[in-house]
């Protein structure tokens, strides 16, 4: 049996999606990171980069367990147990993990950090002008990248494959990253499509709840620090730089 170690999040969002996609039966346990599950000692051992998704597999290659986490090494290894959305013809597959790296090691950690200091730090009262400019304009640059790549095709390869569920859930959210989704009319269109998948409309139970509590904008001060390891910024109920005479 497989188990999903997940939250609601664009990196988790992925492993979902190719669990839907295949057709593999799953298990979800939650690792409520608002509440710090991601640093207890048992999911460390887990995933001792105290992140999510994490999976285990009861039956990986040659019937022997496997633990993973890093949402692009889960993604490989699904496509590798089913043979699905990965090409076999070598070129042809090295072409999709070359994307789905570019994901994983620019795309998704550079629209982490926009949507971070675009959206999340000002809710603290956290306003670095340099970060914000900084990744706004980074992140309009790999909307640009991916709306080069999809010239011509509709899917990031040629052919929806695990580069496109990595990159989908990011783009997804692109207003919290800055990011003008309409002004890549490509990217837009590619992203429709996907959201149409099953795959992508698949709920679970909690979702709504963890979604609704994120679009607040509310952290309190363990919450955050819990979040992102800082104590930085100020509580979202104290008094606004305004209000205190600073700005």
């Amino acid at each position: 049996m497989i188990d999903l170690y997940y939250y609601t999040s664009p990196n988790a969002r992925k492993a979902l999606m190719m669990l839907e996609e295949v057709g593999l039966p799953y298990r979800v346990q939650w690792v409520d990171i608002t509440t710090g599950d991601q640093h207890e000692e048992a999911y460390a051992r887990i995933n001792p980069n105290g992140k999510i998704p994490a999976l285990t597999d009861d039956d990986g290659p040659g019937g022997r367990p496997v633990v993973l986490f890093e949402s692009g090494a889960i993604l490989l290894y699904l496509a590798e147990k089913t043979g699905r959305l990965i090409p076999a013809d070598p070129v042809e597959r090295l072409n999709v993990i070359k994307w789905l790296f570019w994901q994983t090691s620019s795309q998704g950690p550079l629209l982490g950090q926009a949507a971070h200091f675009v959206s999340h730090a000002s809710q603290r009262g956290i306003d670095v002008e340099y970060a914000v400019e900084r990744y706004r304009n980074e992140a309009r640059r790999l909307y640009g990248v991916l709306e080069t790549q999809l010239a011509g095709q509709d899917f990031i390869c040629g052919q929806f494959s695990i580069a496109d569920i990595a990159a989908f859930p990011w783009v997804r959210v692109a207003k919290g990253q800055g990011v003008r989704i309409e002004d890549f009319p490509r990217v837009d269109q590619w992203c429709s499509t996907i959201a149409a998948r099953p795959s992508a409309r698949k709920k679970l139970d909690r979702d709504a709840a963890t979604l609704a509590a994120a679009k607040t904008g509310y952290y309190d001060d363990a919450t955050w620090t819990k979040l992102f390891g800082s104590t930085a910024g100020r509580s979202p109920t104290a008094a606004s730089p305004q209000q205190q005479g600073l700005r």
